[in-house]
C-alpha cells in the first residue's frame, strides 16, 4: 500500500517550516531520473534532492566536481516530470556560483526555468552571502548546506567528520544563523557531531536536515543508491541500508542471461 494519499497537499517550503513547528520529521532522498523519482514521490518522501552526487552514482566520478550545469538541468527536468507531491530541490553544481553573485543568479534562473524545479541548494555560509541574497531577491527559494561540503573536498582533503573543534563549530553555528537571517527556507548539515547538529536545529527556526548529523535535527536525507544497497563498497557509519538491491539485481540479471543462453526465454506464452 502506498504511503502517499491522493488528496495529500503538495509539499512547499512553507509546509516544511510548519512540519518543524509541529515536530514532524522531514524525509528527503535523492533522485536523478524519471523512474526513480516516480517511485520516491509515490512512497511519500517530502523532499527530493536532485543532488550533484549524480556525478558519483550516475556518472562514476570520484567527486561531485565534474558535473555541469547542463547535466544538472537534464537530471532535474527528468525528476520534475515525475513528481506530483514532493518538493524538488536542485544542487547548484561546482563552478556555477563560486565566481560571483551574478553568476550564481544566472545559474539559478537557468535551473528554475529549464527544469521546473522548486528550489536550489548551495554549499557554504558567509562566503556566499551575496550570492544567496541575489538568488533570494529574484524569488528563488534557497536551501543551505554546511558541515562537510563535498564541493570543497580538495580543501578538506578527506570526507571525515567536520566541526569537531570549537573554532569550526562556532563558525558553523554563526553560518547557520546567517543563512536563516538571509531567508533560506532550510539547511542541510552533513557529517558533523550529533550534539552540535542538535544545537543548531534548536537555535534556528528553519528546518535542519541531516546526513550523518544524528537524530536531533528536523529531518534526514540519504542518497537513494546508498539506502537501497546498490553499492556494497560504500558503508559510512551514518548509512542504513533498507535492502540489498545490488545482490537482488545481480541475481535477476544473471538469471535472465541463463534463461537466454538455455533458450528458456522466451517461452510460448511470451511470443506473438
Amino acid at each position: 500500500m502506498s504511503a502517499i494519499k491522493k488528496d495529500y497537499k503538495k509539499v512547499t517550503t512553507k509546509s516544511l517550516i510548519e512540519m518543524k513547528s509541529n515536530g514532524e520529521k522531514i524525509s528527503m532522498l535523492t533522485a536523478y531520473d524519471y523512474t526513480m523519482a516516480k517511485i520516491v514521490d509515490t512512497a511519500g518522501v517530502d523532499v527530493i534532492l536532485v543532488g550533484d552526487s549524480a556525478s558519483n552514482v550516475m556518472a562514476g566520478h570520484e567527486t561531485t566536481l565534474p558535473i555541469t550545469l547542463d547535466q544538472m538541468i537534464y537530471h532535474a527536468s527528468s525528476v520534475v516530470r515525475a513528481v506530483e507531491r514532493a518538493l524538488v530541490v536542485i544542487d547548484l553544481p561546482f563552478g556555477s556560483y563560486q565566481s560571483d553573485s551574478k553568476e550564481a543568479l544566472r545559474s539559478s534562473i537557468r535551473i528554475m526555468k529549464e527544469s521546473g524545479g522548486h528550489a536550489v541548494k548551495l554549499e557554504g555560509g558567509k562566503e556566499i552571502k551575496e550570492s544567496i541574497k541575489k538568488i533570494l531577491n529574484a524569488g528563488i527559494p534557497v536551501m543551505g548546506h554546511l558541515g562537510l561540503t563535498p564541493q570543497s573536498i580538495y580543501k578538506f582533503g578527506t570526507y571525515t567528520v567536520r566541526a569537531k573543534e570549537d573554532e569550526e563549530a562556532e563558525k558553523l553555528i554563526e553560518d547557520a544563523k546567517l543563512l536563516e537571517q538571509l531567508g533560506c527556507f532550510a539547511l542541510v548539515l552533513e557529517k558533523i557531531p550529533a550534539n552540535l547538529a542538535k544545537q543548531v536545529a534548536e537555535s534556528i527556526s528553519i528546518p535542519v536536515i541531516g546526513i550523518g548529523a544524528g537524530g536531533g535535527v528536523d529531518g534526514q536525507v540519504l542518497v537513494i543508491h546508498d539506502m537501497l544497497g546498490m553499492n556494497n563498497e560504500f558503508s559510512p557509519r551514518f548509512l542504513r541500508r533498507y535492502m540489498n538491491l545490488y545482490e537482488g539485481m545481480t541475481s535477476a540479471i544473471s538469471k535472465y542471461v541463463t534463461d537466454v543462453k538455455s533458450k528458456d526465454f522466451p517461452n510460448e506464452k511470451e511470443q506473438y
